[in-house]
């Protein structure tokens, strides 16, 4: 088990009081490195007085749901799954920036009526401090629901959110982000479940053949796909065999064109294009 810094450690003993004296706590559990955190402090400090609680989804990439199953059993925090219908909302389907902010509001909202049937006190995310810095308008649905953020609370980064994790043995400590599939949708292009499934199905596929961790495959408007991968693996994309073998099968998945981001993969790409005063107004929402 790797040490922690001094620092972290009191961070770490501040998170685990926090999150004793919210009383009986149900994380918002994605599965992601983030909340797989806050699960394992919420176990620790709240033992069967916390649950992890998974929202299923179209917008749910392939596996995550199981793997929620896998690392609440892992961590011993009591789970449940929950269904959520944010594809009902028009407002999401339109796909405009703030789209998060509707799928959040959906979880919250489902997540409030169910704290008797949870008996549960407080809900909580796994934002982080670094999440302040970014486009979050779910950050705002959390606000208005009374949704605590415990990582951000302490002062939590999300390079010390990984050490805990590394800390605790979690094997998501070096996972990758994963967003939900409705944000490789191109803002303005209507969330479908056909396009999610699409996505889902091009992202699966390059994983299991290229072996990739680190990749998205980006929906734009026309049936265009724009693969985003690491710089040091874009040549395998362009091997003649490789590159025929995915024309092939992104053309079978209902794309039109397929194109290679030169850039590279990188998080959040799609917010490069949101008007610099929306990211100022969500960023001060979230403060």
């Amino acid at each position: 088990m790797p040490a922690l810094s001094t620092e972290l450690a009191y961070k770490l003993e501040q998170l685990l009081d926090l999150l004793r004296n919210y009383g009986r706590v149900a994380v918002a559990f994605s599965a992601g490195v983030d909340s797989t955190v806050v699960a394992k402090a919420a176990q620790l400090a709240c033992g069967d007085q916390a649950v992890g609680v998974t929202s299923s989804s179209l917008s749910l990439a392939s596996g995550e749901l199981e793997e929620a199953k896998r690392l609440a059993e892992l961590i011993g925090i009591r789970h449940q799954v929950i269904t959520t219908d944010e594809f009902e909302n028009p407002d999401y389907l339109k796909n405009q920036s703030n789209r998060c902010y509707f799928c959040k509001t959906e979880l919250y909202t489902q997540l409030v009526g169910r704290q008797q049937e949870l008996k549960v006190d407080v809900i909580v995310n796994g934002a982080n401090l670094d999440d302040q810095g970014d486009h979050r308008p779910g950050m705002q649905a959390a606000k208005e629901h009374e949704i605590r953020s415990p990582l951000l609370e302490i002062g939590i980064n999300k390079q010390e959110v990984r050490e805990l994790a590394h800390y605790w043995e979690l094997p998501v400590w070096d996972k990758p982000a994963t967003p939900c599939l409705s944000s490789r949708i191109a803002y303005g292009v209507s969330v479908t479940p056909e396009r999610v499934q699409r996505v889902d199905a091009a992202e699966q596929f390059l994983k299991t053949e290229l072996n990739l961790r680190e990749l998205r495959v980006r929906h734009e408007a026309n049936q265009l796909a724009r693969i985003e991968v690491p710089l040091e693996a874009m040549t395998r994309l362009l091997e003649p065999t490789t590159r025929e073998q995915i024309s092939r099968k992104f053309h079978e998945l209902g794309f039109e064109y397929i194109t290679i981001d030169l850039e590279g993969f990188r998080s959040g790409s799609m917010n490069a294009i949101v008007p610099l005063e929306q990211l100022q107004i969500a960023a001060g929402n979230a403060n």
